[in-house]
């Protein structure tokens, strides 16, 4: 059974869809062509609507009462309760709406619907929309551009609509905002959603801003040398997550470092020494190579309790998209003052 994706009552089937490729795991309903919206939403089990109603206080006496601050929502076809204490000024957005606010983009930038589905009892959606063109790095290191958007129903969460690039030889998903470049907006659902789910012109703007940045600063990053003894350096120091192990990296203790921040190095350097991705013009000896040894660990080796909790960790700000950040970071700084970057004094 895969974990937390929902499986459909009504038809018994599992509310995931996706093109071609199963991803995840094995199964949903996979589609040999690319279709559209409603096809899509429909395949994805996400052709349901949501409804708002208030809670009610029961006392002690007997006495019944409508509360005017706490709400629960529900879905209309099956009446599953998705959320039990939902504020007032909570605005429902229905699934159909998220499909449209992508179908506006669609039109516009050619893009084509890759993966939706729902996880829990259908609280969460996510639906993944992928451009035509690549990022192109090197000769032929392609990184594949999507628009990923998901939200809930439980009044626990913003809607949250991102650009997500992955590179395609190691499907690292290379989430990363460069300098005062950022590449996700959020709506809450207490604001005006309807004519802020209009914004997909400015998500455009920033994909398009994110891309290019990506693509001249990889391509840049393909240009300069990185040993060996560097590499693992950067890896130490983009993997730690406080002082005092920073502290072992400077003074070379590595080995008095926790167990669980060991196990973290040695997957990000044996992936960059060892994956088949990382043996490309773009990525051997390469500061590229020192980036995507970081990504490729949290996608490719790193063990998560389930793929919400990944999906958390990559996509959503999490510990993976963090160190990416970090790493970004760290990769400048090696690019402008070499070794002299990863010295911590």
């Amino acid at each position: 059974m895969p974990s937390n994706i929902h499986k459909d009552k009504l038809s018994k089937e599992y509310a995931f869809y996706s093109v071609k490729e199963r991803a995840w795991w094995d199964g949903g309903q996979i589609s040999d062509v690319y279709e559209d919206s409603r096809t899509v939403m429909q395949k994805s089990h996400l052709d349901f609507a949501v409804a708002m109603e208030p809670n009610i206080r029961r006392f002690p006496s007997g006495k019944e009462e409508m509360s005017t601050d706490s709400y629960y929502t529900y879905r209309t076809d099956t009446e599953v309760v998705l959320g039990d204490h939902v504020s007032a000024d909570y605005n429902i957005v229905q699934n159909k709406d998220a499909f449209s606010f992508f179908d506006e983009i669609a039109k516009e930038h050619d893009l084509q619907y890759e993966t939706a589905g729902a996880l829990g009892k259908g609280e969460r959606i996510f639906i993944t929309a992928k451009f035509k063109d690549h990022i192109l790095v090197g000769k032929d290191d392609m990184i594949e551009k999507y628009l990923f958007l998901t939200m809930s129903h439980d009044g626990k969460r913003s809607i949250t609509a991102a650009f997500t690039p992955i590179r395609i030889v190691c499907n690292n998903t290379l989430n990363a905002a460069l300098e005062d470049c950022t590449n996700m907006i959020k709506i809450k659902h207490t604001d005006d959603v309807q004519s802020k789910l209009k914004q997909g012109r400015l998500l455009m703007q920033l994909a398009n801003d994110s891309s290019k940045r990506m693509e001249e600063t990889f391509n840049r990053w393909t240009k300069i040398n990185m040993d060996d003894k560097d590499l693992q350096r950067l890896i130490h120091i983009a993997m730690a997550s406080d002082k005092e192990t920073l502290d072992c990296v400077r003074d070379c203790r590595i080995e008095e470092a926790s167990p669980r921040y060991k196990n973290q190095i040695y997957g990000a350097y044996g992936y960059a020494m060892m994956a088949d991705s990382q043996k490309m013009e773009t990525t051997k000896g390469k500061l590229f190579g020192a980036y995507n040894a970081i990504t490729g660990y949290f996608q490719n080796v790193r063990s998560y309790a389930d793929n919400e909790q990944k999906l958390e960790s990559i996509i959503y700000g999490g510990l993976a998209q963090k160190k990416a950040q970090a790493t970004i970071e760290l990769c400048e700084n090696y690019a402008k003052y070499g070794t002299d970057a990863l010295m911590l004094n």
